[in-house]
């Protein structure tokens, strides 16, 4: 089949270059042998990408961008068709089960050859996908595009499988208008697989997305799994990434809306984790009136969410467990309360669970999870709910962006809990403020209000008032000294103008410091093969994982080893530089490892620099990567801004006056780091005092009597 000529922006080709525009616009004027533009206008040029590709391969500049952004680039120069995406991500899964050298093998054959090499392996994975040719039994063979085949082998030997099956995806749903559709975040998605027993076997979710939580329950050991979806594409992705997550599963995954054309409707399963769509009120609410499933009450038109619950309850088998993912609403609206009251008083219903805002889309409310269990014939009496409010755990969104939520403690303290109470649902304690089990007979009332908020608020009988004020005073002191350092590292002095105009200086790209051997830049590479138990092998030894969130909160590393899954994970050591992968949020972009860090292990969203110490000062090339323009102009992406590493730029100073910098750079970081501890004792202690007067436990300070100094020792 001929190919039309891929043409580019020049904006598209600083992408793909991993350089700025006015980059581009220089090539253009310098070089006579730049490629001449192929179309478009005289103010808007277009050219072929082939020609820009072979112009960039020869001076060097491809690997500098990000795979993410190069296949993004490459798959929206054509329009959507979905057949062809089927058939791409074939050979997605043709490529994610090649080994290291048969990858090499690939990308050095020709144009033809390796379109020939797509038309062979792929025909037989389509099969495995879910209507991944409707209604045409030709194999579309990529349409012959080479370009996008090649984009597709160097994404898949550097991002992994499971990215270059997003971005293909990515184009499809943008044609797709659903709304009440999210994704689930891979760290909501193993929190919530972990609240279902590990010998759960089977496991179904009715709105499967692209499998995250199939794929989460998979890791925790589920040999069959079973997913439906609406979207076409979404299904395809989720099959298609199944089998690289879980080789050995047995996998099915249907396209068809769950609730009114039910794939699995004679199937029973062992568990059922769904994320459901949220506020449809085109569910079938009409049609669906008299159907079986509603053993606990026709959910309401405005209820589409207690539709998925009930579904989702006639899908398990005598005391199998579901957990979904619910927006707050659920809890609390009026016309839910009958089916509330069902759930409430035949036991299904165990826990709900409130996380905090940005949890996973929409960030801008905070959700829950909802544990069901189907009730057993003759089972045992279920007579409490478990409520925990998570969404007072991590601290608020500033004004400047939106903290990063720690998943780490956040699973822990989710997980404990549910443990906990499990174990023994009479003697559970809970967790004054957090966590505690409310008996059936207390939540039968006119609203059947099961926001976890609500249901855990402190008990004025459960407070010490004296211990409550010796807490206080030792924040108090705290919080004191913390200001004292503050004062003292705000104090420096000494800083010099550059005289009357800024200074200038010559700077390489982090690709041509590493090029140079200036530096080496290490990351954490996926691991495309059968995930192993405990992740990397490096894990065994209890090495904890340095996380994006930890340089963000200045925090030592964090992270569960147990979760990490790569073939390759470098070890951390005193004076790397470590970037987070992924840009926005509130705290620093970059820092310096200290002893703290040292032999932690990579996080898989944290690009590690080591600098050769006799060409590059750490602190020095960590502030000036950590500059607000240098990360804007390191970003690619629409929704999730990927930092490419290789676009950093770093200016070029001998190593005396780096070291200068350095030193400078160490001061604005100590800084940072006492105005963050000094903030958070502030919180903590005024938070602390607020509530314990509100809560009676302690009484205002004594009034100073007449002619006594006040605070600031002036009269009163």
């Amino acid at each position: 089949m001929p190919q039309t000529a891929a043409h580019v922006t020049a904006a598209e080709i600083s992408r793909i270059a991993g350089v700025t525009r006015a980059t581009v616009s220089n090539w253009r004027r310098r070089h006579e042998d730049f490629p001449h533009p192929a179309g478009g206008t005289e103010t808007s040029p277009l050219y072929d990408l082939e020609a820009v590709q072979t112009w960039l391969r020869a001076r060097g500049h491809t690997q500098a961008a990000d795979p993410r952004e190069e296949l993004r680039t490459a798959v929206r120069l054509q329009a959507t068709n979905p057949a062809r995406t089927a058939a791409r991500m074939g050979f997605v899964l043709a490529l994610a089960r090649s080994t290291p050298d048969e990858l090499t093998r690939l990308a050095d054959l020709t144009d033809s050859e390796l379109v020939a090499h797509g038309s062979s392996e792929m025909p037989a994975l389509l099969a495995s996908l879910p209507d991944a040719v409707p209604d045409d039994s030709a194999f579309p063979a990529a349409d012959g595009d080479a370009v996008t085949l090649r984009a597709l082998l160097r994404c898949v030997r550097e991002e992994g499988g499971a990215a270059a099956l997003s971005v293909l995806a990515e184009r499809e749903l943008e044609e797709d208008a659903a709304t009440g559709v999210y994704g689930t975040p891979e760290p909501l998605a193993r929190l919530v697989a972990g609240l279902i027993p590990a010998d759960a076997a089977q496991i179904l979710d009715p709105a499967c997305g692209g499998g995250v939580l199939l794929a989460a329950a998979a890791r925790q050991g589920a040999i069959t799994l079973l997913g439906q979806d609406t979207v076409r594409v979404q299904a395809q992705r989720a099959a298609a990434g199944l089998r690289l997550a879980a080789p050995h599963a047995e996998i099915t995954v249907r396209v068809g809306d769950s609730l009114r054309a039910d794939a699995f409707a004679d199937r029973t399963v062992d568990a059922v984790l769904c994320n459901p769509p949220y506020g449809d009120r085109d569910w079938g609410h009409g049609e669906l009136a008299y159907d079986p499933r509603w053993a606990y009450g026709v959910p309401p038109r405005a209820e589409s969410e207690l539709a998925w619950a009930q579904h989702s309850l006639a899908h398990l088998t005598p005391g199998g467990w579901a957990a979904l993912i619910l927006p707050p609403a659920t809890a609390s609206r009026s016309s839910g309360r009958r089916v509330r009251a069902e759930l409430v008083r035949s036991g299904a219903l165990r826990a709900v669970m409130a996380l905090p805002a940005g949890a996973a889309p929409p960030l801008h409310i905070g959700l829950q999870i909802w544990i069901l269990r189907r009730p057993e014939p003759g089972g045992p009496e279920r007579k409490s709910v478990l409520f925990v409010d998570l969404a007072g755990t991590t601290p608020p969104a500033t004004s400047t962006g939106r903290t990063p939520l720690d998943w780490s403690g956040l699973t822990a303290r989710a997980h404990a809990h549910w443990e906990a109470f499990t174990a023994d649902q009479d003697g559970f304690t809970g967790e004054p403020g957090t966590a505690g089990a409310v008996p059936v007979v207390e939540l039968l009332d006119d609203q059947v209000d099961l926001t976890p908020a609500r249901r855990v608020r402190f008990s004025r009988k459960d407070v010490d008032p004296a211990a409550l004020a010796a807490r206080a005073d030792t924040g108090s002191r705290e919080l004191a000294e913390a200001a004292r350092g503050l004062v003292a590292a705000s104090a420096r002095t000494g800083w010099g103008d550059a005289g009357a105009s800024v200074r200038q200086w010559r700077t390489a790209t982090v690709s041509d410091l590493a090029r140079g051997g200036a530096l080496t830049l290490l990351r954490t590479v996926p691991d495309t093969k059968e995930p192993r138990t405990g992740g990397a092998t490096a894990t065994s030894s209890g090495q904890a994982v340095l996380t994006g969130v930890d340089i963000a909160r200045g925090t030592g590393p964090t992270g569960d080893p147990g979760e990490l899954r790569a073939d390759t994970t470098p070890v951390v050591i005193t004076g790397d530089v470590l970037v987070r992968g992924i840009a926005g949020g509130t705290g620093p972009m970059a820092r310096v490892a200290d002893s703290g860090d040292a032999d932690a292990l990579l996080g898989p969203q944290v690009h590690l620099l080591r600098p050769d110490p006799a060409r590059l000062d750490p602190w020095f090339l960590a502030g000036f990567i950590d500059s607000e323009n240098n990360i804007a102009g390191a970003s690619t992406g629409s929704t999730v801004l990927h930092i490419a590493p290789g676009r950093l730029r770093v200016p070029l100073m001998p190593l005396d006056e780096q070291r200068r910098y350095g030193e400078a750079f160490r001061r604005v970081h100590d800084l940072r780091a006492r105005a963050r501890h000094a903030a958070r004792l502030a919180e903590e202690t005024a938070t602390l005092l607020a509530g314990g007067l509100t809560g009676g436990a302690l009484l205002p300070p004594r009034a100073p009597a007449v002619g006594d100094a006040d605070a600031d020792g002036d009269p009163a």
